[in-house]
């Protein structure tokens, strides 16, 4: 019975009380066929190809099943137990297949094309004609221009696409939580922070056993690879992360073969289209024009920093050599031998700056700089939740008016994937004289509270909380009420880090960090000669992590610009031949970083992870305005970047956006200047 689905029910926010696996197949049944009968309706002869009779209708029949698939998709992400992914995983290929067929509908394009060369469309909103613009254009890159013949072909390559991506999340999550290592002799856990101890206590003995659990989650993980004495366990940890999903665990959990079918068939898509390989087709919506420009962007980021980064392993090998007795630095001993070189430059440990991070401050100093910068009110708020760990917030106005609504859920859990991230729940639109307010999920993988003591985050999760809130922000303050470009809606792939990006300077501005910190144990605030060490600190090792990440772009990229996954090099191969150009530091051989290499086999950045650099230059460049205008906090600029940025969504190009904030085009300087790379 559809009337009692609390999937259906679209009248405000989503039912997470009383949301079950058993509403899915119903409801979403139900809203794909209500859906296939609107594009019944609107492709009939008797509806005009105008925005009022045809675009608006579509775009207001289409949010109904966006959004009630978006809350099965958020649910399978968060609570990834059997009952949720046997329901996402049953409707996904109806839904895959529902898209693809709408993307290959040519009485759509023909209607969307007669709406786009008639005379009516010079008198549309400048939102409305950008829309219509890329629904040519996404038509066109949905093989609507195909010959019939190989249309169910391309609808095919579509649904296996969807499938394999879930497929690969699913085997590197279940990969991850199948491996535990169980400590019981006490002295291998020497070096480990205290909290961390007890989170592995408290896990052993939630699964009935003695001593202490460790797991390739995050939160107990990292703190391994970064304070463990045992180089034993760290050397163990690290292979168990650096395989998973790989050939050397269940032959059911092994992505290798996914990872070729996916690269197989994104080529064959690519070639249906009349593209030499996917990486064109990924560039056609975004920012950068060629492979060729990135290539040339990537390697020349990469010249400049090599030289950085060979100096900062260096370091590491010589302080290894003759402070901790390690004549050869091996991959597992790089973070922690990282952190005893921080602690002995800097006289400063992140286990000891993590102490001043209490959840709770770290809110108030994150709220605290969004209503100053962009003079709007956060306020907690109320909602039906899918776990009790997560909270709900409301931003309102100077006048009091909500413009926005954002779940928070902060700790990691087995049942959620890793990683952390933004999606959407409601985007902003007109609904007759209401404009619908976008909500926001914010989700990250934090350690959660141990015994009567409040969550602690080290500054690293503080700033990857200010990125995901820095993507929400430009979901939520958009003014735009066009669906297609409100929010992230119809942003450039490599512009949509943008804001997420800027966001994280403020976790180096002392009045910020002063003002979000607390000790666990006495209240007090972040000493200020702590943070000038932070400080100093800043940019360590900023050599060795810009090239890991110019190595993860060139591989992403190269692989989808020609590379045959079936030929005589395999992927492993490509991988070696990008790190030789540009990585310091090779892992060894039996490493499979592909396999767990989500963003671009699960996630939506294939050919498109160099985004995160691209967007690093116009993010530094935004925030050098605010540093010219001599305050991080300058009220005028900050507007500024709310109205020019922020607020317009995706209703006009990235680059007319950054144009009209800075007044000139992008420059590398000032991201090479907040990394320290620059030539002394």
């Amino acid at each position: 019975m559809t009337d009692a689905n609390p999937l259906l029910d679209f009248s405000g926010l989503p039912r997470f009380d009383t949301i079950s696996p058993e509403h899915v197949t119903p409801a979403i049944s139900t809203l794909l066929a209500e859906s296939r009968a609107l594009i019944e309706r609107q492709t009939s002869d008797a509806v005009p190809a105008t925005w009022t009779d045809f675009a608006s209708p579509l775009s207001d029949g289409f949010e109904r099943l966006s959004r009630a698939w978006g809350i099965v998709g958020h649910l399978h992400s968060v609570n990834d137990v059997p009952a949720w992914r046997e329901a996402y995983n049953a409707m996904l290929p109806d839904v895959s297949r529902f898209y693809a067929e709408i993307g290959q509908n040519l009485a759509l394009f023909s209607k969307y094309k007669a709406l786009r060369e008639s005379t009516a469309f010079a008198a549309l909103t400048p939102e409305q004609q950008r829309i219509i613009d890329n629904e040519v254009r996404d038509f066109r890159l949905s093989g609507a221009e195909l010959p019939a013949a190989q249309k169910p072909r391309f609808q095919a390559i579509q649904e296996e696409l969807a499938a394999l991506g879930t497929k690969f999340s699913e085997n590197l999550l279940d990969a991850t939580n199948a491996f535990a290592e169980w400590i019981e002799d006490e002295r291998e856990l020497a070096g480990l922070p205290a909290d961390v101890i007890e989170a592995a206590r408290e896990a052993a003995e939630k699964d009935g056993k003695p001593g202490w659990k460790f797991t390739l989650h995050m939160p107990s993980y990292l703190p391994v690879m970064q304070y463990a004495e045992s180089r034993d366990l760290r050397a163990r940890l690290y292979r168990a992360y650096g395989t998973r999903a790989a050939e050397f665990g269940p032959v059911e959990l092994d992505n290798t073969p996914l990872i070729r079918r996916l690269l197989a068939l994104r080529h064959e898509e690519a070639q249906l289209l009349g593209y030499p390989h996917f990486a064109a087709v990924s560039l056609v919506q975004k920012m950068a024009e060629s492979v060729e420009q990135v290539l040339t962007f990537l390697r020349d980021l990469a010249h400049k920093a090599k030289p950085f980064a060979e100096r900062d392993l260096a370091e590491l090998r010589a302080f290894a050599r003759s402070d901790l007795g390690l004549e050869t630095l091996e991959p597992w001993d790089t973070a922690y031998a990282a952190e005893k070189l921080q602690q002995a430059r800097y006289a400063f440990s992140e286990q000891e700056v993590k102490q001043y991070f209490t959840e709770d401050k770290v809110l108030t100093g994150l709220f605290h700089v969004i209503e100053t910068l962009f003079g709007v009110h956060i306020r907690p708020d109320n909602a039906p939740v899918w776990h009790e760990d997560v909270r709900f917030f409301r931003i309102e106005t100077a006048a009091g008016q909500v413009v926005g609504q954002f779940y928070l859920d902060l700790y990691a859990r087995e049942t959620k994937r890793g990683g952390a991230w933004m999606d959407e729940a409601l985007s902003r639109r007109r609904v007759g004289q209401q404009v619908q307010t976008p909500v926001a999920y914010l989700n990250c993988n934090f350690s959660r509270p141990v015994g009567q003591r409040p969550a602690t985050f080290t500054h690293d999760e503080v700033t990857t909380l200010f990125h995901e809130t820095g993507h929400g922000l430009h979901h939520m303050l958009t003014r735009i009420e066009e669906l297609g470009v409100s929010g992230i809606h119809g942003v450039e792939w490599d512009a949509v880090e943008l804001p997420s990006q800027f966001m994280e300077n403020y976790c180096w501005e002392w009045p910020v960090v002063e003002a979000m910190t607390a000790h666990v144990d006495t209240g007090a605030p972040l000493p200020r000669a702590l943070f000038d060490k932070m400080l100093a600190a800043k940019n360590f090792q900023s050599g060795l992590q810009t090239v890991r990440q110019l190595e993860f772009a060139l591989f992403d990229l190269l692989l989808h610009a020609g590379f045959d996954a079936d030929g005589e090099r395999g992927v492993l191969d490509l991988l070696a031949e990008v790190r030789q150009e540009v990585a310091v530091m090779i892992p060894p051989p039996w490493h499979r970083f592909p396999n767990s290499f989500s963003h671009i086999f699960a996630g939506g950045y294939a050919a498109g992870y160099f985004s995160y650099k691209w967007a690093e230059v116009l993010s530094a460049d935004c925030y050098a305005a605010f540093e010219e205008a001599g305050d991080p906090f300058d009220p005028d600029t900050g507007r500024r970047f709310l109205d020019e940025i922020l607020a317009r969504g995706g209703a006009r190009p990235a680059l007319e956006n950054f144009r009209a904030f800075r007044g000139r085009d992008p420059q590398v300087d000032a991201l090479l200047r907040h990394n320290g790379m620059v030539a002394h």
